[in-house]
């Protein structure tokens, strides 16, 4: 099936990107997304992939260039982090809106002010209303694995969305794991060549990115919504297909872990959960019921399959690794609405935890636990939110 090497998981993921094949690849270096580009280029410089590599001037040019040739009809990749992602967000939005399914990575990194290469989902997050399908990683196999099915997922026929694979800067990027490298043979099988349904050539000439004005601009919305819709559906049946395939098998746009008698759920994504698992395990053996529900497909987000694995537990907790200043945990706010419909909700506390790369250890998690023991014995949530983790204030 493949071979298992020890890699630092950046290189994992250009390897896991050389398997799918693109044609155009365009990058501008931001740490921590860097040593991922780095490994892409060398692939190319020396044979191993047959793409043309563009080192473009800004994150910016580089959304342009992935743009522009993925309208062309080819398969594309780009990577950044933190203000890069910001740099490209015009861009990003305009993909999206285009029905480009080009596939990037987000090497989830602080956004400034104040200055910082730590690792938090602000940058991600902030896209998430662009039209863009967003996947979060635990692990090293994982982020190898999610770029092959986000190809997939983007290049549908009736999803045609671009897909953001979000692996957390440092605490992921810069670890080395054994990943295990499929044979070029079943990275081929699983995703067959692109084959655009349109594109730029002059042959057939198009118009792409025309004026829309009050007669097809909510249309437009409407039918990229109804694709987001229809990516939940999609990526169920990819993780299935990929998992028979390779044995690799993550659940679908949740994972669940030992959820069914749980009466505390918490619900988080990213490397976090590994963290909260080993914390689960030992709280389990000492008689508290927890589980967790790990967000892998966060946009579109998967209200029905959350309302469902929450639906016996007495107290639901988020973990957020970012904030809507203002008002609450991001996460936390589209759990909520899961719950809108339970006649009996159960409580919610929103946690606020890991901003800025501070460590969420497994003594933290087992205080967000029994903080929300407590609060199922006294009936309520006093706070809006908790920051977990303050030095001061």
């Amino acid at each position: 099936m493949g071979k298992m090497k020890v890699m630092e998981i950046s290189q994992g993921i250009a390897e896991s990107i050389k398997a799918c094949k693109p044609k155009v690849i365009s990058a501008y270096p931001i740490t921590p997304q860097t040593h991922i580009v780095e490994h892409l280029a060398r692939m190319v410089s020396d044979g191993e992939l047959d793409a043309v590599y563009i080192w473009a001037d800004s994150e910016f040019a580089a959304a342009s260039i992935v743009c522009g040739a993925s309208a062309a009809g080819v398969r594309t990749y780009t990577a950044s982090a933190s203000q890069g992602i910001l740099l490209m967000t015009e861009v990003l939005w305009n993909i999206a809106g285009l029905r480009l399914p080009v596939v990037l990575t987000c090497t989830n990194r602080v956004v400034s002010a104040p200055v910082s290469i730590e690792v938090d989902h602000q940058d991600s997050l902030s896209l998430r209303d662009s039209g863009i399908i967003q996947l979060y990683v635990e692990e090293a196999q994982e982020a190898y694995d999610a770029h092959i099915m986000a190809y997939k997922l983007a290049e549908d026929p009736e999803v045609l969305l671009p897909v953001m694979v979000c692996v957390d800067g440092w605490v992921l990027t810069h670890a080395y794991e054994p990943i295990e490298l499929l044979d070029q043979d079943v990275v081929d099988s699983f995703l067959p060549p692109y084959k655009p349904i349109q594109y730029l050539t002059p042959e057939d000439p198009l118009t792409f990115g025309n004026w829309g004005d009050d007669t097809v601009l909510m249309e437009t919305k409407y039918m990229m919504h109804l694709a987001m819709e229809r990516a939940k559906m999609k990526f169920e049946e990819i993780s299935k297909e990929f998992a028979k395939l390779t044995g690799h098998n993550y659940g679908g746009v949740i994972e669940e872990y030992n959820i069914e008698d749980a009466e505390i759920c918490l619900i988080a994504m990213g490397s976090v959960c590994g963290v909260i698992k080993d914390t689960v395990d030992e709280l389990r053996e000492e008689g508290v019921k927890v589980g967790l529900i790990k967000i892998r497909l966060f946009r579109p987000f998967p209200y029905e399959e959350v309302a469902k694995a929450v639906k016996n537990a007495k107290c639901v907790v988020t973990l957020d690794r970012a904030i809507s200043l203002g008002s609450q945990g991001i996460l936390a706010l589209d759990v909520k609405g899961c719950l809108y419909d339970f006649e009996e909700k159960p409580l919610v506390l929103s946690c606020i935890a890991g901003l800025g790369g501070k460590e969420i250890t497994k003594d933290i998690v087992r205080g967000i636990v029994f903080k929300a023991r407590n609060l199922v014995e006294r009936g309520g949530v006093k706070e809006k939110i908790e920051w977990v983790g303050l030095s001061y204030g």
